[in-house]
Parts: C-alpha cells; structure tokens; sequence
C-alpha cells in the first residue's frame, strides 16, 4: 500500500496544502518549524485517529478554525481507495469512504496502515507506562480494527466504575451503591478480560521481532525482550487467590514469567480472574476512590539483556530500543500482509537527525526496502545515501513545487 496525494485544509499551520507521492522513498526537506512533521502527523491520524504529539484533537486546526479536513487517496495493488476525515471542535469527528455517506471516524481504522518513527518515541523507553500501552493498542486497532470498540468499551466502563468508587470515598456510598458496584465489576472484568487477552497475543507476536530487530541496528551484544505485567496477577497474588502453575519458557531477553502464566488464559477464563481481583481489591478501591485493577495500570516491560531498560540503557541503546520497537511493529504488519494484510507506510519524521552515523545507516538499510517511506530532514546531509530518492522542498505555507530528484 502507498500514499498517492493528500490534501489538507485548516490542519495545523496549513490552510491548504496538495501533495503527490509515489512508492519508494520521497524526503520532505525544509527548515525546522516550517510544516513537515504536520504533514507527516496527518498520515499517522489517519492511521489511528490520534496525534503522536499530542493528546486532544484541538491543536490539529488551524488557530480559529472550527474544523479541519484530510484528504487521502491510498492505492494498494489495483485498487484505490480515497478518505476523507473531519476533524471537528465541537461534535464528534466524521469519515467518508469513496466519497460515499459519512460515517463514524473510527469506521476508517484499518485502511491506512503506517508505522510512525519520530523523537516523541524516546516516551517508549524513558516515560512512564502509559507511553507503552497506548503503544500496544494502537497497534492492536491497526491490526484489528475491532478492537477500537474493545478499548472504547473498556474506557467507558471504567469511567463509570471510578465515578462509584469516588462516591464512596466521599461518604455517599450505600448498600445500594455496592451492589451497583457488583454489576459494573462484571461488566469491566468482561471488557478487561478481552483487552488485556488480545494484549498479551500482540507482545507475543511482537517479542522475537523486537530481538531481530535491536539485533540489526547494533553489535547484538545484548537480547531486547519485552514483558507484560499486569496488575490482574499482582491483585490476586496479594490475596492468595492464584494457584502457582508452571510458566511458560522465557524467550531471549525476557525474565520468568508470573507464577500463573496469563498467556494461556482464555478471555472467559481472564474474566473470571478480574472478578476474584476486584473482590480481593475492593476495600483499597474504595478507600482510594480508584480502579487499581486493570489493563489501564499494566505496564509493558522492556528489557536489554537482564536488566530493564529504563533507567539502565544508555542514551544509544535507548534509542535502538525505541526505534526497535517500532520496526517489530512493521515486521508485524508485514506478517498480516502475506496473509492478506496492507503493507504499512514507513514515516521517518525528523529522525535522522538524532542518530549517530553509524545508527543512520543501519535503520536507512533496513527501511529502504519498504513500498513507501516517507522521511523529513532539516537538510539533505540527514539523509543517509541508503535512502537515495526522490525530494521534495517544504517552504512556508506550502511546498516548492520544483522537486528534486
């Protein structure tokens, strides 16, 4: 799959804005704050719906807009497929499909598939563990797009459980309200059960590619490997309820896995779980006035060799790291698309930059390969010669429509 023209009104510093692309590699170069990660920011929305630098939708319209709008034509194989996406201020965003009806914004999820490298994505290493979990589920959706009502389902009861439990920290809590309770745990247990199990299946998919690939970008001295916790076994540990079984074997990088192996749980199985661990953790909940328990507290842990990478990995491995966990992720999607699958558009925005030479080339070799890789760069000298391809010069406003070659 590849981009072949985006159009954007009122997204970010442009007011109108036309481009065409074509597979293979095109660098977007221009000075810093002239407008390039903004292009690059509007594929990846398309993609998953949500910004890689920042959390809300309003700072993707131009200052006193009321909407914004992207336009993209997609071509994979014979087939081309046109979006349409409307970011609105004050109502609920709306899509359309081949120019057909509107509809919902997340109907779209799944079309445009991209794997977005960007310096934000040092938060995957040094930031706290929510970086890593919106990680895991955007590239859960990506791959199954169904599973956007999962977290939506998942977010919406848990809202409605904290409301409860703050109710009762603020003395409001009646025998009326505990059973209340009782039911929003059975529907939160359900909807964890099914987030966290398709959780668990993506870091398994991902693992082995994460190891290959911090092997590729360095001396492969040391193994990468990724680990979920969850705060599902930890709940039930503390009250004596999880009966202690035999995990399944480490793979490279990873430490002993919890004493009841949560991989090979169902998501009946995990539901039952959740239930046990709300009971277990019900009087903490209600003295807190929060769901303690839950995917929205579970932490994806990475690990270089035996230690975790947090707080251990230096500047340079940090970044291999980040950039690894990236390319498992495409390597993922390449796995979907011999089954089927697109492809995903490789963005490199502004990475170049921050690497050392050595790192450049490695990713450059790497990614060439792709159908399409979309890169931006203050200056050509960012540009390893690995990603020898077609330029394009972003100017104030728009771009310069004598490219270079």
């Amino acid at each position: 799959m590849y981009l072949e023209q985006l159009s954007l009104t009122d997204f970010r510093s442009y007011a109108q804005v036309e481009l065409s692309f074509e597979p293979g590699v095109t660098v977007l170069v221009g000075s810093n704050g002239i407008g390039k990660t903004n292009l690059m920011e509007a594929v990846g929305y398309l993609a998953t719906l949500s910004s890689h630098r920042v959390s809300s939708d309003a700072p993707l319209l131009r200052f006193g807009t009321e909407r914004a709008m992207i336009r993209a034509k997609l071509v994979r194989g014979e087939q081309s497929t046109v979006l349409e996406l409307e970011i609105n201020s004050s109502r609920a965003n709306r899509a359309r499909i081949n120019r057909s009806n509107p509809v919902r914004a997340r109907d779209i999820l799944g079309i445009c598939q991209t794997v977005l490298f960007a310096p934000e994505d040092l938060a995957l290493v040094k930031g706290d563990p929510s970086s890593r979990r919106r990680f895991l589920d955007e590239l859960l959706v990506s791959l199954v797009p169904r599973h956007a009502a999962t977290r939506s389902d998942y977010d919406r009861v848990l809202k409605q459980r904290n409301a409860l439990l703050k109710s009762a920290r603020a003395g409001k809590f009646t025998s009326g309200h505990e059973a209340t309770l009782d039911v929003w745990d059975q529907h939160m247990a359900r909807a964890g059960a099914e987030l966290l199990h398709a959780r668990l299946e993506l870091v398994e998919r991902l693992r082995p590619h994460l190891n290959n690939a911090y092997a590729q970008l360095t001396d492969g001295s040391k193994n990468a490997g990724a680990i979920y916790r969850s705060t599902l076994q930890g709940a039930l540990e503390d009250d004596g309820a999880a009966p202690a079984s035999a995990a399944a074997p480490a793979a490279a990088g990873e430490s002993a896995a919890p004493a009841e192996d949560l991989r090979r749980l169902s998501v009946d199985e995990l539901t039952e779980r959740y239930v046990q661990a709300f009971t277990a953790s019900r009087r903490k909940e209600l003295e807190r006035g929060i769901s303690l328990v839950g995917p929205h507290r579970d932490e994806l842990e990475l690990t270089l060799g035996t230690a975790p990478a947090k707080g251990y990995a230096s500047h340079g491995e940090t970044w291999s790291m980040c950039l690894s966990l990236r390319l498992a992720s495409y390597y993922v999607m390449l796995d979907d698309a011999r089954t089927g699958g697109s492809a995903p558009i490789l963005i490199l925005d502004d990475v170049f930059a921050e690497l050392d030479v050595q790192r450049r080339r490695k990713l450059a070799a790497i990614v060439s390969g792709a159908e399409q890789v979309l890169v931006t760069a203050a200056v050509d000298d960012d540009i390893p010669v690995e990603l020898a391809g077609r330029r394009v010069r972003v100017v104030p406003g728009g771009i310069d429509e004598r490219e270079d070659r």
